[in-house]
């Protein structure tokens, strides 16, 4: 759990649900840790799964200015500039963040490593303009992507 209960954001039920088969050798390897905690996710039913997306901060948002943010989330947002966000810049994800919860009821959540904050703007007035059920998808995926990372980072780690 110390290991892997962040990989998911606020999620540690997530490698909690995979321990059985950490603990007798079935994700020995990276890719099939990775499979695992990823089909407990998409086998999880919608409401979970909300909590999940639910469960992940809003770029450049509240969390960040009040300092409540996991520290996989400080480190992920500070990398891809967000903590630099010019005044215009800052403006732009407030009203995105409100506009993006009021339409979808959960965080603009995007896998923030390889983007800057140009790109991020981009691909958020983009995807704001999805349905729900896309955008729930979309979400879904791009936590899946954010577990990669980090399960990549903490396997760079302990090498």
């Amino acid at each position: 759990m110390t290991a892997f209960g962040g990989v998911y954001e606020s999620s540690p039920w997530v490698a909690d649900a995979v321990w059985p088969e950490v603990t007798t050798g079935n994700a020995d390897e990276l890719e099939s840790l990775q499979s695992l905690m990823r089909d407990v996710i998409d086998n999880a039913g919608r409401e979970k799964q909300m909590a999940l997306v639910c469960a992940h901060p809003e770029l450049a948002g509240r969390a960040a200015i009040a300092g409540e943010m996991t520290d996989e989330s400080k480190s992920e947002q500070k990398g891809a500039g967000l903590d630099q966000c010019s005044p215009e810049e800052f403006a732009e994800f407030m009203t995105l963040n409100v506009r993006y919860n009021e339409k979808f009821g959960f965080p603009f959540i995007i896998a923030v490593k390889g983007h800057d904050r140009k790109s991020i703007l981009l691909a958020f007035r983009k995807r704001i303009e999805n349905d729900i059920e896309t955008e729930f998808k979309t979400a879904l995926e791009q936590i899946h992507r954010i577990a990669a990372i980090r399960l990549s980072a903490i396997a760079e780690k302990n090498l």
